[in-house]
């Protein structure tokens, strides 16, 4: 299969470009504007074709297309706290850029899959949401994503195209810019720097190992029914100060570094999403949440040229509009 990735240079699409590219030897063109979290350092060594532009761009996306057997679009601005400061660039991606793609691929006929996220479904207090949850977004983040979902389902019911969707629960795993929660405490720790965590932090989070996702991703590619929505869901449940001590144990640091800070406005309290849909596909989630956290502590302290450059950067500035203190 030749697939078009669109978002191949950040942090789930670059995972699955290695899965497809490696493991089932597709050939894969990646399309990606590089934005600050899309890095070409994330594919090194994986044979791909690279198109730079963003899904908005009507020319990059038809060049990018050509020949290709279907769609995967992992593109997005994907962090609640930059959406709030600054939702403009949401609404560009997630809703422009998703029509531009979605007309590209109707106009060749191709199969297209919307890579979504459980924030769309808004927070749960108690069980799971299911594909048939109401949908009920709290950020400009899930609700552009909500946007984009809907356009990508009108697309197979007004057209005949044929659309799939898949909706993951927090991803983490290698190669994850470190504005997120895991790999933002795992750097903070090696360092010996605060580790800011929101509100009380008992907000609960379904976490999900990112090869398991990608994994999820190419079942209902190759089996999923045109129009259809599937959740992919992690197999364990943690709240984030939870995760934030399991960090401080595998990493060493002081537990002294806890720093509770203001809580970001229309905070989830809750996630969790249940995957039977998917499972009927065949999919299950391989890896638990205490092993993949250590491969992903292991993984951050052995790889310090991929996140060196990061930190040194306008992260730092981010990090100290966001938190009010300096990195070490």
């Amino acid at each position: 299969m030749k697939l078009l990735v669109c978002g191949g240079a950040g942090f789930i699409g670059s995972n699955f470009v290695r899965l497809r590219a490696g493991e089932h030897g597709d050939e894969v063109v990646v399309l990606d504007k590089l934005t600050y979290a899309g890095r070409r350092e994330n594919l090194s060594g994986v044979p791909h074709t690279f198109v730079h532009g963003g899904i908005e761009d009507a020319a990059a996306v038809a060049q990018a297309m050509e020949g290709v057997d279907a769609v995967v679009n992992f593109a997005a601005e994907t962090h609640v706290d930059r959406s709030i400061a600054e939702p403009d660039a949401f609404v560009r991606t997630h809703a422009l850029g998703t029509f531009v793609l979605l007309e590209a691929a109707r106009e060749r006929g191709l199969r297209y899959l919307q890579v979504s996220t459980d924030e769309v479904y808004g927070s749960i207090a108690e069980g799971s949401f299911t594909e048939e949850s109401p949908l009920e977004p709290s950020s400009p983040y899930s609700a552009t994503k909500t946007g984009a979902d809907l356009l990508v389902q009108s697309y197979t019911r007004t057209f005949g195209m044929e659309t799939v969707i898949c909706r993951g629960s927090n991803n983490y795993g290698p190669y994850q810019y470190p504005e997120k929660l895991i790999p933002l405490m795992v750097l903070n720790a090696l360092h010996g720097d605060p580790l800011p965590v929101y509100g009380d932090g008992m907000q609960v989070r379904n976490w999900l190992y990112v090869t398991d996702f990608c994994a999820g991703i190419g079942h209902v590619l190759a089996h999923g029914a045109a129009g259809e929505v599937y959740n992919v869901g992690g197999p364990d449940e943690c709240p984030n100060i939870e995760v934030v001590r399991r960090i401080i144990a595998l990493t060493g640091a002081d537990e002294s570094l806890l720093t509770y800070v203001e809580d970001r406005p229309g905070h989830d309290r809750r996630y969790s999403l249940g995957s039977e849909k998917v499972r009927a596909l065949g999919w299950e989630a391989q890896v638990r949440f205490e092993e993949g956290l250590e491969r992903t502590v292991a993984w951050y302290r052995d790889n310090p040229g991929w996140w060196e450059p990061i930190r040194s950067g306008a992260y730092r500035e981010y990090y100290e509009r966001q938190y009010g203190s300096s990195l070490g």
